[in-house]
């Protein structure tokens, strides 16, 4: 791998009213991680977007082994061996795994045909990297709409190294993934530092940071505000640089919450995946789901808000309920917050307000009354969730992604749920956004809402809980609360260890 030395010097871009970038600079060479750190909305994404080409900066420049270089696409960026794996995936869900790593540069023979053979060995080989973390049963013919999020996230690493890149730059790219394979993938970029990657890592996951990067860069408001050694730097002393008036508190409240009736329960409990479990969440209640990726906790989120089918009993204020689709579930006052809010959450074509009111127009009229409309969707907007955004008729493309997803919690917030259902709703948000998002939390339990709360971070959920419920091959093997709320038992019952479960 040749050596290769990329420099980007005073970039500007802006979104109509909004600075993404107002100057931007960054160095990454040869054998080295270089990560990249800030609150939503600093530019991060933006800069990697300028670097490959997917969009053109207002200003400053590129410079690619000391030449001034301007990439007016993706493919030409390619060309010159840069590569990026965004948190946005880019897979075709209806193509197998081979087809999404190939697309665009096919495997070819010299009469032009595809050659499916090579690319389906070839394909085998770069699954190899992650064997162990992904399941036997993922090879280059499954269809990637078959794929857990995760997996997802691992072909669309192997769809950019397949490209053999001289710079890859890893945006959120550990967000989706679990222990097992975050510690595969940061071995596989050991190695490829060995051989001379330029590697750009963008994560909000302090401990990722300080375990791969050799270098930081930290932006603020569209601005680079320091770079160096990442040994050189204390943990707080970049949370200080990132987030301007200082460090934030981690835990949302340490009020003493007194929990009300049973607000929902469910026995024997089952899906797919799900093997008649038994728990009760309280009002006022705050209970994490913990355990590794892919045990059964968004099943049960899911099956909670009618999209999922399932066996057992569910009871909503001690009264059994059926929730056969999501409409039941909403007249019940649930709501679901999803983690990957490209599918599941936004219209990312439609404005901030249209997305805001989604689940509410009916509540308006006919027909609609769109200036109370307009001004409930401001309150949340401005209110409760500190949106940073030009105006709510703004699309909510615009937006950067802690304040999407944002937007994904408030459209819900509007209604006055008396139970939350949250599937990782923190991944790939800035400290900031994670801190504003905690005392939303506990302003929601102070009013009686019942929380179900999945998170892939065990830090969020060992210092939010009030009780975790951990997950193993579908069923629960701890129920954690008290002086049990700690990270040994926490990992023990992830890895189906037994301990005492209180139902």
């Amino acid at each position: 791998m040749t050596q290769v030395s990329l420099s980007a010097q005073h970039l500007v871009k802006r979104y109509g009213g909004v600075v993404a970038l107002a100057d931007g600079n960054l160095d990454v060479h040869s054998g080295e991680v270089m990560t990249l750190v800030g609150a939503n909305g600093s530019g991060k994404s933006t800069f990697s977007k300028i670097v490959t080409g997917v969009v053109a900066p207002d200003g400053g420049q590129l410079l690619l082994n000391e030449k001034a270089m301007n990439f007016s696409s993706p493919l030409a960026a390619r060309v010159h061996s840069i590569e990026a794996v965004y948190q946005e995936l880019s897979l075709i869900p209806r193509m197998t795994v081979a087809e999404n790593i190939w697309l665009g540069h096919e495997i070819g023979s010299w009469n032009g045909m595809v050659k499916v053979r090579d690319m389906r060995e070839q394909t085998n080989q770069l699954l190899n990297l992650f064997k162990g973390v992904i399941p036997d049963w993922v090879t280059p013919d499954t269809q990637v709409t078959e794929l857990h999020p995760s997996e997802k996230q691992i072909v669309e690493i192997l769809k950019a190294f397949s490209n053999n890149p001289s710079v890859l730059i890893l945006d959120e790219a550990t967000a989706s993934l679990d222990l097992r394979q975050v510690n595969r993938l940061f071995e596989l970029v050991t190695e490829w530092k060995q051989r001379g990657m330029a590697i750009t890592f963008i994560s909000h996951r302090l401990d990722e940071i300080y375990r791969v990067a050799d270098r930081v860069t930290v932006l603020r408001n569209g601005r680079t505000m320091a770079s160096g050694n990442i040994r050189d730097i204390s943990r707080q002393e970049l949370v200080n640089l990132m987030i301007e008036g200082g460090v934030v508190q981690r835990k949302a409240s340490t009020a003493k919450f007194q929990f009300g009736e049973e607000r929902v329960r469910v026995e024997d409990f089952s899906t797919n995946i799900l093997k008649n479990i038994t728990f009760s969440v309280r009002s006022g209640e705050l209970v994490g789901l913990g355990g590794l990726h892919g045990q059964g906790q968004s099943d049960l989120l899911l099956a909670l808000f009618g999209s999922l089918p399932y066996f057992g009993k569910v009871f909503i204020s001690q009264q059994e309920v059926a929730l056969t689709n999501t409409k039941q579930a909403i007249h019940r006052d649930i709501a679901y917050v999803p983690g990957d809010r490209n599918n599941g959450g936004l219209l990312f074509i439609r404005s901030i307000l249209e997305n805001l009111q989604l689940p509410s127009w009916l509540r308006y009229g006919t027909p609609i009354r769109m200036g109370q409309a307009r001004r409930d969707a401001h309150d949340i907007a401005r209110g409760g969730l500190k949106l940073i955004m030009s105006g709510l008729d703004a699309p909510v493309s615009s937006l950067s992604g802690g304040n999407a997803q944002k937007v994904v919690i408030g459209k819900w917030l509007l209604r006055k749920p008396k139970i939350l259902l949250l599937d990782d709703p923190t991944k790939g948000v800035d400290v900031g956004a994670k801190n504003e998002f905690y005392k939303l939390l506990a302003d929601l339990q102070v009013e009686g809402t019942a929380i179900l709360f999945y998170s892939s971070d065990d830090e969020e959920l060992l210092g939010l809980c009030n009780r975790v419920l951990v997950l193993h091959d579908g069923m629960i093997t701890g129920d954690l609360s008290g002086d049990l709320l700690n990270h040994s038992e926490l990992m023990t019952a992830s890895m189906g260890g037994s301990m005492e479960v209180n139902q």
